[in-house]
């Protein structure tokens, strides 16, 4: 069985969305909590599932996200507020708790609706194939999901990431853009795979990572995960089905009213 670190990296110098791990979300129960504790407890049912030897931790650069994770009994590491993305403050977190796990795995602290079983799954792949430096997972967009996407994209606000992928199931890239575009009476709309905000890293392609600059396109993107592309570093991409809730991610203010009604949905399925 491998070991496996979940990290959730949290922040509060959001541009588009200022201490957004502090947002207050009213789930199932009716009682609003801040959107890092439904991540947390994402973050928990994943941990359970992977078994014994996984275990959750939240990374973060903030004396006020540490008080609130101490508050609600969550454990938390702080790292550098160099790091300038995800994946490295869970490479930082890493070294600053001096663990060496098999899998690191980044559940993003914006990502409350997260499946437990997308995290199992993105752990599967890169298990699968020893030639990935990453894994991360997508799903078919829905219609629902789609529009939301088109909705921001119209607006001048960026909903969300696609990625296209090769035949093997590796990543050719990744999107802040709608990809592939679709041509009128071409390629179906369901060939849209909305990208999620999780990883499953192997530590010493995570080390890697953190000691290369970043990629030109990384930051005209504004995606973490191209660093990876750039490099050529093989990117596994676990396509999974959607869950029965929508994953909007928790990217703008006015996605905490989406996302809301989908706590709701997901609390029902999972106890049905």
């Amino acid at each position: 069985m491998s070991r496996i670190l979940i990290i959730i990296p949290a922040r509060l110098a959001s541009t588009r969305f200022p201490a957004k791990p502090l947002a207050m979300l009213t789930g199932a129960d009716g009682v609003p909590r801040p959107a890092l504790h439904y991540t947390w407890q994402a973050g928990l049912a994943a941990a359970r599932v992977l078994g014994t030897q996984a275990r959750c931790v939240i990374a973060t650069d903030d004396q006020a996200i540490a008080d609130l994770a101490d508050a609600e009994g969550m454990v938390s590491v702080m790292t550098p507020t160099s790091c300038t993305n995800g994946t490295e403050r869970c490479a930082a977190a890493l070294v600053a708790l001096g663990e060496a796990p098999d899998i690191v795995v980044n559940l993003q602290g914006d990502a409350p609706l997260t499946p437990t079983a997308m995290v199992a799954a993105v752990v599967a792949r890169l298990e699968a194939d020893p030639g990935l430096a990453m894994a991360t997972a997508a799903t078919p967009a829905s219609p629902a999901v789609l529009a939301h996407l088109q909705t921001d994209a119209a607006a001048g606000r960026v909903g969300g990431t696609t990625v296209v992928c090769d035949s093997k199931g590796r990543a050719l890239y990744f999107s802040k853009s709608i990809i592939p575009h679709v041509s009128p009476g071409t390629t179906p709309i369901e060939s849209v795979l909305l990208h999620l905000g999780l990883y499953a890293y192997r530590p010493a392609a995570l080390a890697d990572y953190a000691a290369r600059a970043p990629a030109p396109l990384e930051l005209q993107e504004g995606l973490e995960q191209l660093r990876f592309i750039d490099a050529g570093l093989p990117v596994g991409v676990a396509i999974c089905a959607a869950p029965g809730w929508e994953m909007i991610e928790l990217n703008n203010p006015g996605d905490i009213a989406l996302i809301e009604p989908e706590l709701a949905r997901r609390a029902a399925l999972e106890l049905a």
